[in-house]
């Protein structure tokens, strides 16, 4: 392991069992003396964790890549964060975390992206890790028929008939593109009961059951451009900016950029990069 991980490593955890009281697991209370540290000591961690206290100095040291059930028992223990979560991940050598640490992750991001998304021009909406519409704006709600807005986007863009309706030529333009998706989100949080009760009703579904079953290696609509019908504008194209709350793993920003017309009549944004 490169020495800077290590230290990182090293300086995580040292910095966040100093802040769990040891009482607070019925162990014995920290008493200051030499060589002592605040907080939970290498050998409480590995007895909260039933590992041996090599196997934990192993971890805090870096010199062996851990399993994944000790990472996440140790971040557990230690109340870190989703961020930190995946930071622990990182550092102890095993990349990005194969999921998210607690069932509530991705299901809520801060208060002020409902102001940054009432402050965009375009249709834009943020949803959470199971799809659940958490924040949109004012465009967004002009593109639906009275109002009537999802609140569930996955199961609206699948299932929904007036969905399927909106959504220009679902079958071959939407349909194959967004099943994808819901597989690959299942694939990263398999407990999610919002997306297993989607999928359950994709495989019931005659027109949805063969396309999913498929497979298809899509996984986010980041620049896709797709037909659908606005309810104020008539015929026309999105193209899709997404993007993900940090904060919030598997919950997605996305900004419809809208074209009016019948055809790709309109000049597509040439890609950007650095001067």
């Amino acid at each position: 392991m490169h020495e800077t991980r290590k230290a990182a490593l090293k300086k995580l955890l040292e910095e966040r069992r100093s802040l769990i009281d040891p009482t607070a697991h019925n162990l014995d209370p920290y008493i200051p003396g030499p060589g002592r540290r605040p907080g939970l000591s290498q050998q409480q961690v590995a007895d909260l964790c039933h590992v041996s206290l090599g196997t934990y100095r192993n971890l805090e040291s870096g010199t062996t890549t851990p399993s994944v059930d000790l990472l996440r028992c140790v971040a557990t223990l230690l109340g870190l964060n989703e961020q930190e979560w995946v930071s622990l991940c990182r550092y102890a050598g095993i990349g990005d975390p194969p999921g998210p640490l607690t069932p509530r992750s991705g299901k809520e991001v801060p208060g002020v992206w409902q102001e940054a998304v009432d402050g965009m021009i375009h249709p834009t909406y943020v949803t959470d890790a199971s799809w659940d519409l958490i924040a949109y704006n004012k465009p967004f709600i002009k593109l639906f028929p009275e109002g009537r807005i999802p609140w569930n986007v996955m199961r609206w863009m699948l299932l929904d008939q007036d969905g399927r309706r909106m959504l220009t030529d679902w079958r071959t333009a939407w349909a194959p593109l967004v099943l994808p998706q819901l597989k690959a989100a299942l694939a990263h949080r398999g407990d999610d009961e919002t997306l297993q009760n989607i999928e359950r009703d994709v495989l019931a579904d005659p027109d949805c059951a063969p396309l999913y079953k498929a497979g298809g290696a899509h996984i986010h609509p980041d620049g896709d451009e797709r037909p659908i019908h606005h309810a104020v504008q008539g015929p026309g194209w999105v193209t899709m900016c997404a993007a993900q709350p940090m904060t919030a793993p598997g919950a997605r920003l996305i900004v419809l950029v809208f074209h009016a017309g019948e055809s790709r009549a309109h000049t597509r944004t040439p890609v950007l990069r650095s001067r």
